[in-house]
């Protein structure tokens, strides 16, 4: 008979504590979570009157660069445990969702539909304190910086391109549906670079196995072309609410250039 308190430390408490790779049970579990969040954000939009567009999800980017940062703050080892515990997968997601929505609801109370700017503003400042923080640190490869992003500007343009001519990819020209590929292209690339050029490793399951399986994490280009442009084809289609929809692609946004500033801010300081 499995130890249900040893099962959850193996699979849940030491991946915190260690911050070792994911597995496939919490792997699935951190997925349902996630999906699950979604739908709840949109009952407390709805209550809010709150709608979910384009000035909202735009909002809200300085917070994703605030949360990939403090998730570097960890990686330097500029805080000691357990507050260290905060900011590794999942507690941080917990830790920034909190802050995020509070900055929303306080500036939405204080500023009624005027609040986006503040609430941007707030984002930023939170950014720009944690790489003030990061620079104790210091830079060891700034080349990588532009690296990813040329990298990843030239294998996005070039899809960006094919689709003015490939009817099949003419989802591409949705403005959220452009954000998320160019995100996903700045992570495959500070991906690419961690694993083949710094000797990096990657945490999640599946891309671990491919790029084993490939000897080379080029591969998570292709892969997540062939996940994402069926998925953005099918959101769009299937997916009749605007709210939801839009929530649901920033959350692709986020899965994307999270891990895409968090990656090229480690290699740029060395950690």
């Amino acid at each position: 008979m499995i130890d249900l308190a040893d099962w959850i430390y193996r699979y849940y408490i030491h991946p915190i504590i260690y911050d070792t790779s994911y597995n496939p049970v919490d792997t699935i579990t951190w997925a349902v979570v996630l999906g699950l969040a979604i739908l709840g954000l949109v009952k407390l939009f709805r209550h809010y009157r709150l709608a979910i567009d384009e000035q909202l999800v735009l909002s809200t980017l300085p917070y994703i660069l605030a949360g990939s940062s403090l998730r570097v703050i960890e990686d330097a080892e500029l805080l000691e445990p357990p507050w260290s515990y905060l900011l590794i997968t999942p507690l941080i997601f917990f830790l920034v969702f909190l802050i995020t929505a509070g900055s929303l609801l306080l500036t939405r109370r204080l500023l009624g539909d005027q609040f986006h700017r503040s609430y941007a503003a707030i984002g930023l400042v939170w950014t720009l304190l944690n790489l003030i923080l990061l620079s104790r640190v210091g830079i060891e490869n700034g080349w990588v910086a532009v690296a990813v992003f040329l990298l990843g500007s030239v294998l996005a343009g070039g899809l960006f391109l094919c689709s003015r001519v490939l009817p099949a990819l003419s989802f591409l020209d949705d403005r959220f549906n452009r954000m998320i590929i160019y995100a996903h292209m700045l992570d495959a690339s500070s991906t690419y670079l961690g694993v083949d050029w710094f000797g990096y490793y990657e945490k999640h399951v599946v891309p671990t196995f491919l790029i084993d399986l490939g000897g080379t994490a080029a591969v998570m280009f292709p892969l997540k072309l062939l996940v994402l442009l069926p998925a953005l084809a099918m959101i769009d289609k299937a997916i009749e609410d605007r709210s939801m929809r839009n929530l649901t692609k920033l959350a692709l946004i986020t899965l994307g250039l999270a891990p895409a500033v968090r990656n090229t801010l480690r290699l740029v300081l060395g950690v």
